[in-house]
């Protein structure tokens, strides 16, 4: 039986036993390394851009920090601890809130928090964006658009094909879906990835929540690539999803499956909704320009030096050029 590249992709992440349906460690433990794992200063310096936005007037203090596929909890946590050192008086406006659909997930990151900062932080939990109604909120998604269902996209002899899986085996077949060949037309995808759920989480965010900013992490960039970067990560091990004699049904729900996010994609996903202001660039650029060399420099003068170069060297792991620094791009969308 065929089954459409974008439906297995979404049981292996999300279906019955789905990898994502269960608790994964991320780090040294776990599968992968994501920006939260590597340094508390990821989190600190998007609190540093969340306290710089209120203080701006920008968005007003009473904002609701939400953060969507929260995992641990890890990331929020990093947020509010560093608000609280570099403007505790927020604390006392500022709320906080989730939006987490696995039951089991929502209450490890509920018992994280809670033995974090007990019961002087409260938050909400939503089991989808769609059911989140806010006038004001600062949006944080990490490494979220490269866990959107996507088809696999290729052209045999000037004809567009799609993937479909027969018996853990990936085949293609000439594509009769006119969305998919208009959105391939549109940003020239020949070969590669393509999902179709942008359009509506944007919609979700744009029509529930009057005034935003949403800032998100991802790999990816604002072309295609025009070749396959779908692939398998399995205990800090990366598997081509073409890649010759891979065991698909071992891997299956067992692993992470990711791909390059498509950034213009993204970005036309908001804009053709509703008129925002749009900022992308590198990782490294926008890390440094919310102010984490001087939250080091902060850091230096209340700790040891060997404290102090052990956060320096995590942290270069977040802007090194080389690696995660330009290979992942912020992307902040304001409305």
């Amino acid at each position: 039986m065929n089954i459409k590249f974008s439906d297995y992709f979404n049981s292996w992440l999300y279906g019955t036993d789905g990898y994502y349906t269960k608790y994964k460690a991320i780090g040294k433990d776990g599968d992968f390394f994501t920006a939260v794992s590597t340094s508390i200063f990821f989190g600190g310096t998007i609190g540093k851009k969340i306290v710089d936005t209120i203080l701006n007037n920008e968005l007003p203090a009473n904002t609701t920090i939400l953060e969507i596929g929260a995992h641990h909890g890890y990331l929020l946590a990093d947020i509010i601890q560093f608000i609280y050192t570099l403007n505790p008086k927020l604390l006392d406006t500022l709320n906080f809130a989730i939006v987490e659909r696995f039951e089991h997930l929502r209450v490890e990151q509920k018992n994280y928090l809670q033995n974090s900062f007990g019961d002087n932080i409260k938050v909400n939990f939503y089991n989808d964006i769609s059911e989140v109604k806010l006038d004001h909120a600062f949006i944080v998604a990490n490494e979220i658009y490269d866990a959107f269902p996507c088809e696999l996209i290729y052209t045999k002899e000037k004809k567009l094909q799609t993937a479909v899986v027969n018996n853990d085996k990936i085949e293609f077949e000439d594509c009769i879906d006119e969305n998919i060949i208009n959105k391939c037309k549109k940003y020239k995808i020949t070969k590669g990835e393509l999902s179709l759920g942008y359009e509506e989480f944007s919609k979700n965010i744009c029509s529930n929540i009057k005034n935003f900013h949403f800032i998100t992490f991802d790999y990816g960039e604002k072309y295609p690539r025009n070749d396959f970067s779908c692939r398998v990560y399995s205990k800090h091990e990366v598997f081509p999803i073409f890649e010759e004699n891979l065991d698909l049904k071992k891997l299956y729900k067992n692993s992470d499956i990711t791909y390059d996010v498509n950034f213009s994609h993204v970005i036309d996903s908001f804009n053709d909704i509703c008129k925002c202001e749009v900022e992308y660039k590198t990782q490294l650029k926008a890390l440094v320009e919310f102010g984490i060399l001087e939250l080091l420099e902060m850091l230096q003068k209340n700790v040891s030096e060997e404290n102090y170069l052990k956060e320096v060297q995590k942290v270069k792991t977040l802007i090194d050029p080389t690696g995660m620094g330009d290979r992942f791009k912020m992307l902040l969308i304001k409305k």
